[in-house]
């Protein structure tokens, strides 16, 4: 009796996360709001600006552009692997991945997201590469790195437990 109510509490705790991804959806907003804000920034300024300052506007626009997408990654495959299915019906626009994005999946994305953002940014600073001193460039390109690494990584460590899954249990009641 005990162990049923636990582990139905323990299974609806999942909802807590729900206010989580509402609040997700609500930086969505913020980060849409940003957005128009360098557009109009940069839809003001376009006239004037030369060619290297049209590109790291672009690159922001951009950049915040990834940003969103990765708040729609982790709010739509976060909310289906840990709290429900999204129920939409057949809708036309739904997309292509949604409800297939496992938490393997979800991990890949979400570092290839911050690989992306990481790169952009890296090439804003390289753009404008005089603002910036040599010890700040160095950091940000190590971080740059650490952040690939990580995806090989995960992508790699990803790679061989689906080719360990694949083999199954060894012949003669040996595990693995």
């Amino acid at each position: 009796m005990a162990e049923r109510f636990i582990e139905r509490g323990l299974f609806a705790s999942r909802w807590l996360m729900a206010p989580m991804y509402v609040g997700l959806v609500g930086a969505l907003l913020i980060l849409m709001f940003k957005f128009m804000q360098a557009l109009a920034e940069f839809a003001l300024h376009a006239l004037h600006a030369s060619e290297s300052e049209t590109v790291l506007a672009l690159l922001a626009l951009i950049d915040l552009t990834l940003a969103g997408n990765l708040l729609l990654i982790v709010v739509f495959s976060g909310y289906e692997n840990f709290v429900s299915k999204i129920d939409v019906g057949d809708h036309e626009d739904q997309p292509d991945w949604k409800g297939k994005v496992d938490f393997a999946g979800l991990k890949l994305k979400l570092i290839a997201s911050i690989v992306a953002i990481s790169g952009i940014h890296l090439l804003k600073i390289f753009m404008d590469i005089p603002k910036y001193s040599d010890r700040d460039i160095m950091w940000m390109v190590i971080i740059h790195v650490v952040f690939v690494v990580s995806g090989v990584f995960l992508a790699l460590m990803d790679r061989i437990h689906v080719q360990h899954a694949a083999e199954g249990p060894m012949v003669g009641g040996g595990g693995h």
